[in-house]
């Protein structure tokens, strides 16, 4: 992994780091607040360790500023011992975990790999779409319903992506000849209706669940139950 360590004691700083990279990690540490929240906005790392006292920009506000800079990496804030009130000031800013210092190395070790963990798990429920007992991963680009899975030609996965993130909005065949296919609509051409039709055979027939693709008379389709 990636890390980013910003603590301004320097053996702290070079303790953390040599002990990271003997167990493989590549880590970059930044001694203030300020030079450490530009790396975490110029670069991408896994997890960041942050210490709360800083010179330049302290670790809440600098927590505080890259959540609200959209920067979703985990942190693990490092603070003194028994600083309840600077723990839960951490956590309301937006770090994800905390360590009281001295601590154990073997203990770093650990919620850095729970935060890894949550981290990738949390990748992996985002590459899901779902809807009613229908689930499309958009890693594997495979579709599954009722327990069986679909496979899905290059254009049905893109038709049932869209109809997926759309759910409840009637799409025009505009829209979708455009999204889909990346072109404007043809009036003369069946092409949209047909490949809605493939993709009702796979999701729909034989299967118990309700009817989740819907025509809008003279507008469109929508993904929806009744």
């Amino acid at each position: 992994m990636k890390i980013l360590v910003i603590e301004d004691e320097t053996k702290v700083g070079a303790f953390i780091k040599r002990g990271l990279e003997e167990h493989h990690h590549q880590v970059e540490v930044y001694a203030d607040g300020i030079g450490g929240q530009q790396a975490a906005l110029e670069h991408d790392y896994d997890l960041i360790i942050l210490d709360l006292m800083l010179p330049g920009i302290n670790g809440i506000t600098l927590c505080r500023n890259l959540r609200a800079l959209e920067v979703g990496t985990p942190i693990l804030m490092l603070t003194a011992l028994n600083a309840t009130q600077d723990i839960v000031d951490g956590l309301n800013a937006g770090a994800d975990d905390y360590l009281a210092k001295p601590f154990h190395f073997s203990e770093l070790i650990a919620r850095l790999q729970a935060l890894s963990r949550r981290k990738n798990q949390f990748h992996q429920d985002q590459a899901i779409l779902a809807f009613a007992d229908l689930q499309l991963n958009t890693n594997t680009k495979m579709a599954r319903r009722g327990g069986q899975d679909i496979t899905l030609t290059a254009k049905e996965y893109a038709l049932l992506e869209l109809l997926l993130k759309n759910t409840g909005k009637v799409l025009s065949r505009a829209l979708i000849s455009e999204a889909v296919w990346g072109l404007e609509f043809d009036t003369g051409t069946n092409t949209i209706d047909v490949y809605v039709n493939y993709l009702r055979n796979k999701i729909e027939k034989g299967f118990s669940g309700e009817k989740l693709i819907h025509t809008v008379v003279g507008m469109g389709y929508v993904m929806k139950q009744k």
